[in-house]
């Protein structure tokens, strides 16, 4: 494959990672028609992909040397680092050309570290960030940022097609993630904000049926929220976005901010009680921190004195 040559259905696309998010991601490629190659830790997730007409490969190694486009959807920054510069030999088994579009919610200098190693064995990498939780994932209407080069951006417009409803180049190598770390601080901010008002609203007596729909419909609740608002209402925390990967990302966060000398105390108390129902063991979606509000309101500490 040319450098920067648009690609078409015929490029074979190799997929790591089958986890919430990259499994329907990966059938959604095959939906739409790609040679898809699929390969997870858990090998049963990477056969249900075989059954719908996916290629099983029991390494991602043998996976690179095989496919065009090599795709990564991985839970945190040990495993990217593992498949692509460690044991998974991912960089030196790929064929000159091969681009990597990498998916998962990494700092920006992992991501950076890849596109340098990726460029000295004549690959491409782009970080291209994922926002949106499985329902989106499944009916392919995710929101993607890219970091990298443009036309190798521009290129894989295809691939996101597929997979997304809105796709956004943000500058270089970086960019990417850096934006989902944006976009993430909002989100785990702002479901603690609606925990710490449905408790509110506990406490002044509104039926809690008629709170949640209420609240659902007013202009301060983004839809990502409302969503959650409306599976809480029925008390069902299924992960859909775990706990577990939101305190990932808290801390992705909390870090970045730290380099670069930057204050944010409302996310850090956030990342707190994500931490504690984390801490919990329960497999949840991050939502369940309404739960714990409206279990323990007193969580969120004492009251500041009346002015």
């Amino acid at each position: 494959m040319l450098p920067n040559e648009r690609l078409t259905l015929r490029a074979r696309l190799g997929f790591i990672g089958l986890g919430y998010l990259g499994s329907r991601i990966a059938r959604r490629l095959l939906t739409a028609g790609f040679p898809v190659v699929v390969y997870d830790l858990d090998d049963t997730r990477a056969q249900k992909l075989g059954e719908l007409g996916a290629d099983v490969a029991w390494n991602p190694g043998r996976l690179a040397g095989e496919v065009d486009v090599v795709l990564s959807c991985l839970p945190d920054e040990p495993s990217v680092e593992a498949v692509y510069l460690g044991r998974g030999n991912v960089l030196r088994n790929a064929r000159s050309g091969t681009r990597i579009i990498e998916l998962s919610t990494i700092s920006p200098e992992t991501s950076r570290q890849l596109y340098r190693s990726a460029r000295q064995f004549d690959l491409s990498a782009l970080d291209v960030a994922v926002s949106g939780s499985t329902p989106a994932a499944e009916a392919g209407a995710l929101t993607l940022f890219g970091g990298g080069e443009r036309q190798v951006f521009e290129s894989a417009e295809p691939i996101f097609s597929a997979i997304a409803k809105q796709w956004f180049y943000m500058g270089p190598s970086g960019s990417g993630v850096a934006m989902k770390l944006v976009v993430n601080t909002l989100l785990g901010v702002g479901m603690q904000a609606i925990a710490e008002a449905v408790a509110l609203g506990a406490g002044l007596d509104l039926p809690r049926d008629l709170l949640f729909d209420a609240l659902a419909h007013t202009a301060v609740v983004a839809p990502a929220h409302a969503g959650k608002l409306a599976s809480a209402k029925k008390h069902d925390y299924a992960p859909q976005f775990p706990l577990r990967l939101m305190r990932k990302d808290f801390g992705l966060i909390l870090a970045e901010a730290e380099h670069l000398g930057l204050s944010m105390p409302a996310t850090k108390a956030a990342a707190v009680m994500n931490a504690e129902e984390a801490a919990n063991g329960n497999a949840q979606d991050f939502s369940a921190v309404i739960r714990r509000m409206e279990e323990k309101p007193e969580a969120a500490g004492a009251m500041p004195p009346a002015a």
